[in-house]
C-alpha cells in the first residue's frame, strides 16, 4: 500500500505522521505525493509507523493492494465473489463473517458488526460464563474494519475469494480491549516511548497429516505423493522429505508470496512429517504477528485443498517432537542501530539486561505460551523444548539462544512457545519481558553450555494447573498485557481446564474399569 492510500485509509493527517515519523510536514508531504522517496532510514521508520502496511517497495513501482474507490475500498477483481473478513480470537484462532461482493465498500465504510464476545470464545467455540461480555451485556455488536494493507487473495480456493484482516471497534471508533492484536499495540508502544524498534521475526513448526485416522484412531503423517509410503525415520533437514512433498510445501510457499507473508525458509524437522516454516525478520512486531496468524491460516488451507491436514498442535505424537513457535528479537534505536549489537560500549549491557527480563516473566506468562492441556506434552527432556529459564550463545536445549549473529543480526531468540499459542499474545509476552528487563536494569543467570537438560531440574510450570497459578498470581505481566485482559484470558483458561478434566478419557477405562 503506497503512503497517500495508508493515510487515507487510517485517517490520520499529514502532520499527525509526520510527528509520529519524526520528519517535517514538508518532507511527509513530498513522500505521499510520490515526489521524493525517503532515505533508508526513514523508511524504516514510516514502516514501522504504519505498522508494516507501507513497505519501501511501495515508493517505487510495486503495488500490494488494488487502488481504491473514491469510498475507500479498494478496486476487486471481476472474478472475485466473497471476501472473508477475518479477526483473531484470543486462543488465536481465525473467526469473522463471509462477506459477498457487494459487502466490500460497507467493511471499508462503517465496518461491519459481530458480537464482541467473539474475541472470548474457548477453544470450542463456547462463551464462557462469569465475563463481562457475551450474555451478561446482551452480546452487542463491534464493528469490524479492515487493518491496511492486508487484503489478499486465498490461493487455496482461487481467483473468487479474497480476505481481510480487521478489528473490532466501539462507537467511538476505539479498539475493542479483547482484540489480540491491541493487546500487542499496547505493549509495542512503550517501545516508541524509549525511542526503540522492535524487528521480529516467527518461527512455525507443523505436522503434515494424512486427513484419515489410522486404525485406532489416531492421526498419522500423510504418506508421499511421490513414492506413496508413510515417513517413519527423524529425518531431520532431509531434502529428501521436502521433495517427497514439495507439491504441497511449495503451494504454501507461494500462497505465503501472493498475501505478502515473507515465508523464506522451510525444512523437514525432528519427525516424520514435521515441517518448519520460517518468515522474514519484520521492523514492527505487530506485522510480524500478522504474518505468523495468517501464515498458520494459509499452511492449513493449503494443505487441506490438497487432501491433508496441516497440525499445530502442540504435541500430537507422544514419542515424536513437539511443535514450537519461536520468536526472533532485537531492537533499532533512534540512529536505526541494533541496541544488541556487541560493537557498541553498552551493546552486551542490553542484551543481557533484555535476557533478565524474559527470566523473570517466563514462569508467569506460560499459560500464553502453552495455553492448553495437551502443550505441556510437549515440554519435556532433550525434546528441544525449554523447561528452565536458562540462556546460552547457540543451545537448542535452553529457553533463551543467541544465535549466531553481530551487528544488525545479534538477536534473541525466545523458544518457550508452543505452536498452538496465539503469535499476538505470545509476541506481547515476550515484549513484555525484554521491556521490563531493560528499563529495570536487570543482570541475568551466567549463560550455560552444554545440555541444559541434564544440568538442571524443571522450573517453569510443566502442567497446565501449575501455569494457570502462575499466571493468577502474576505481578509483572498484568501491568503489560492490562489487568482486565489477563483476568478475562484467566477465566476462560480456568473453564477450559475444568471441562478439560470432566472428562473421561478412554486410558481411564483401559487401566480402571476392570482392573479396580
Amino acid at each position: 500500500m503506497n503512503l497517500s492510500e495508508y493515510l487515507t485509509v487510517s485517517g490520520l493527517s499529514i502532520s499527525k505522521f509526520a510527528e509520529m515519523v519524526g520528519v517535517s510536514q514538508a518532507s511527509m508531504g513530498r513522500y505521499a505525493s510520490g515526489k521524493r522517496v525517503p532515505r533508508p532510514a526513514i523508511l524504516r521508520r514510516i514502516t514501522a509507523a504504519s505498522d508494516g502496511a507501507v513497505q519501501a517497495n511501495d515508493f517505487f513501482e510495486a503495488e500490494s493492494e488494488p487502488p481504491p474507490r473514491p469510498g475507500g475500498a479498494p478496486v476487486l477483481d471481476a472474478e472475485v465473489t466473497a471476501i472473508d473478513m477475518l479477526i483473531c480470537d484470543m486462543c488465536g484462532m481465525p473467526r469473522g463473517k463471509r462477506l459477498d461482493r457487494s459487502g466490500l465498500a460497507k467493511l471499508y465504510g462503517a465496518g461491519v458488526g459481530m458480537p464482541g464476545s467473539t474475541y472470548a470464545l474457548d477453544v470450542r467455540g463456547d462463551n464462557v460464563d462469569g465475563l463481562d461480555v457475551g450474555m451478561t451485556d446482551g452480546d452487542p455488536d463491534s464493528m469490524c474494519r479492515p487493518i491496511a494493507g492486508t487484503l489478499a487473495p486465498v490461493p487455496w480456493i482461487g481467483p473468487a475469494r479474497v480476505q481481510v484482516l480487521t478489528g473490532m471497534h466501539d462507537a467511538e471508533g476505539r479498539p475493542h480491549y479483547l482484540d489480540p492484536r491491541q493487546v500487542l499495540n499496547r505493549v509495542a508502544q512503550r517501545f516508541s516511548e524509549l525511542g526503540l524498534r522492535a524487528v521480529m521475526a516467527i518461527e512455525l513448526e507443523f505436522y503434515l497429516l494424512d486427513a484419515k485416522l489410522d486404525s485406532e484412531g489416531r492421526p498419522q503423517p500423510a504418506a508421499s505423493p511421490r513414492s506413496g509410503l508413510r515417513p517413519r525415520d527423524n529425518q531431520v533437514y532431509s531434502m529428501d522429505d521436502l521433495d517427497d512433498t514439495a507439491g504441497v510445501i511449495d503451494a504454501m510457499a507461494a500462497a505465503a508470496r501472493a498475501q505478502s507473508i515473507p515465508a523464506t525458509v522451510a525444512s523437514s524437522e525432528f519427525a516424520p512429517g514435521q515441517f518448519e516454516i520460517n518468515s522474514a525478520h519484520q521492523d514492527g512486531p505487530l506485522v510480524a504477528a500478522d504474518h505468523g496468524f495468517l501464515l498458520k491460516r494459509a499452511i492449513k488451507g493449503v494443505a487441506r485443498a490438497a487432501g491433508l491436514e496441516a497440525s499445530f498442535m502442540a504435541k500430537p505424537f507422544a514419542e515424536q517432537s513437539g511443535n514450537g513457535l519461536h520468536i526472533h528479537i532485537s531492537l533499532l534505536g533512534r540512529d536505526d542501530g541494533n541496541i544488541f549489537d556487541e560493537s557498541r560500549p553498552d551493546g552486551d549491557e542490553k542484551l543481557r539486561n533484555a535476557i533478565a527480563g524474559l527470566q523473570v516473566m517466563m514462569a508467569e506468562s506460560m499459560a500464553i505460551f502453552a495455553p492448553n492441556a495437551n502443550s505441556y506434552r510437549r515440554l519435556r527432556p532433550d525434546a528441544y523444548a525449554p523447561m528452565t529459564e536458562h540462556w546460552a550463545f547457540d543451545n537448542r536445549t535452553v529457553s533463551l539462544r543467541i544465535p549466531p549473529g553481530s551487528g544488525l543480526s545479534r538477536r534473541i531468540e525466545h523458544r518457550t512457545a508452543g505452536a498452538d499459542a496465539n503469535p499476538y499474545l505470545v509476541t506481547a509476552a515476550v515484549l513484555a519481558g525484554v521491556h521490563h528487563g531493560l528499563t529495570q536494569g536487570l543482570e541475568p543467570s551466567e549463560p550455560i553450555t552444554g545440555n541444559s537438560y541434564h544440568q538442571f531440574s524443571p522450573t517453569l510450570p510443566g502442567h497446565w494447573l501449575d501455569s494457570l497459578r502462575a499466571f493468577n498470581g502474576a505481578t509483572l505481566l498484568p501491568t503489560y498485557l492490562g489487568a482486565e485482559y489477563c483476568r478475562i484470558y484467566s477465566l476462560c483458561k480456568w473453564h477450559e481446564f475444568n471441562a478439560f478434566n470432566a472428562r473421561i478419557t478412554p486410558t481411564e477405562y483401559d487401566w480402571y474399569l476392570r482392573n479396580l
